[in-house]
């Protein structure tokens, strides 16, 4: 008989899901059995709108769908180039306070339902800063900001800090972090970052999904407060 898919019968919560990767992991789910509930701040099909930085928006989700086995805390921004306080604050206001309200909302009733798997998105530049020398021939002069990647290292902590909170209550926490993923990047961005990962390439997006069915279900079911990188061994 052919095997039951991984999340058969479960619900899954992905926020972000009109975003870069957010069809990934939505589609992802999906083809392990899950039933997706998509959530942006923009409005699109087959999502419902939502802000992770506006609490009641989040709540009303919950009280609609009620309480999923899966989150993923895939929303954040990106500061632009040559970005200000503003711009910092912002990022950090999403990308940060966003995933801590969104993890507080759906991960509080997955305590009082004493089971579940958050999965935070991360990056690889939770772990390193960007190498400008990646960046030096895009006309205008562009630096890599600063924002992203202290966010996405606060997203790292809050990762291991819900585990070990939520751990008694049956809920696990994990980070995946993608490395550098292959999407309309110029061809000198393509060729010097390919050069510095030891697998010689970017990532493509099917290279993510196994992780993050990995860390879904329940083949990770002792597996809580990690950072799973998934960058073809650029942090090596």
């Amino acid at each position: 008989m052919p095997a039951e898919p991984l999340l058969e019968g479960r619900t899954a919560v992905v926020t972000g899901a009109l975003g870069n990767l957010g069809p990934v992991w939505v589609d992802a789910l999906r083809g392990a059995g899950a039933t997706v509930v998509g959530l942006d701040v923009r409005d699109g099909d087959g999502v419902l709108q939502a802000d992770v930085t506006d609490r009641p928006s989040l709540e009303r989700v919950l009280d609609e769908v009620g309480t999923p086995s899966v989150l993923v805390n895939n929303a954040g921004i990106d500061a632009p180039p040559g970005a200000d306080h503003g711009d910092f604050a912002r990022t950090l206001e999403v990308n940060v306070t966003g995933l801590y309200t969104s993890t507080q909302v759906f991960g509080e009733a997955m305590c009082g339902a004493g089971t579940g798997s958050i999965v935070n998105i991360g990056s690889l530049y939770a772990s390193i800063a960007p190498i400008p020398s990646l960046y030096d021939h895009i006309e205008p002069p562009f630096t890599k900001p600063a924002a992203y990647g202290a966010s996405k290292a606060a997203v790292v902590n809050l990762t291991r800090y819900f585990a070990r909170l939520w751990g008694p209550y049956g809920v696990r926490v994990n980070a995946l972090s993608p490395g550098g993923v292959h999407g309309g990047q110029d061809a000198e961005f393509v060729r010097k970052y390919s050069e510095r990962v030891p697998l010689g390439r970017m990532a493509q997006p099917a290279d993510l999904v196994g992780a993050l069915l990995f860390l879904a279900g329940d083949t990770s079911a002792y597996v809580t407060g990690q950072e799973l990188r998934v960058d073809g061994g650029f942090t090596a």
